[in-house]
């Protein structure tokens, strides 16, 4: 594998990360709202810790172990982040996402999720994609449906967030055997 990625998709381009955008990160992803749904983004988000997320992206590719790129809209700039945490030897990866607050209800998740399973599949060689969210957090299980990914299951009381137990749903999609 080469540099990461820009991938195109009907209205947005998923491209890496660069470190200027290491402002619109810490504003974005430090809201409160967008950390309470996911496991890795921390609340407080304090200074520095955008730049050093940005700088693991390229040595995480380089070890095939992931991707991770910005979600770009043309005339609203950066408006969230999608990641594959890839396993080339099983040929599957993990999906993850985030959109900033003010960008939610726009489809810009489903998009950008259509558009790496389609690039981890034709690309990557993957063999299945899957993601989960907290059950609590029905639209993202939505992004999901939309995307084309099957609800595979719930884990009870599989995650922690702030000391409570989060009840996940897994969710999944197969690569199309070719005919």
């Amino acid at each position: 594998m080469r540099k990461l990625p820009v991938l195109a998709a009907p209205r947005l381009t998923l491209r890496p990360f660069l470190l200027s955008d290491a402002p619109v990160v810490q504003r974005l992803a430090g809201q409160r709202a967008v950390a309470d749904t996911t496991l890795t983004i921390p609340h407080p988000y304090g200074d520095g810790m955008a730049e050093a997320w940005i700088a693991t992206h390229e040595g995480e590719w380089t070890r095939h172990e992931g991707a991770t790129l910005a979600i770009s809209e043309p005339e609203l700039g950066l408006v969230g982040a999608i990641h594959l945490r890839i396993e080339l030897a099983q040929r599957r990866a993990e999906l993850g996402y985030w959109i900033g607050v003010p960008f939610w209800n726009r489809g810009f998740a489903t998009e950008a999720t259509r558009t790496v399973i389609d690039f981890g599949f034709s690309r990557l060689s993957l063999q299945r994609i899957y993601a989960h969210h907290m059950v609590r957090n029905p639209a993202s299980g939505r992004v999901m449906e939309k995307a084309g990914m099957q609800r595979e299951g719930v884990l009870r009381r599989h995650f922690y967030r702030w000391g409570i137990p989060e009840d996940v749903a897994i969710w999944g999609v197969l690569v199309e055997p070719s005919v």
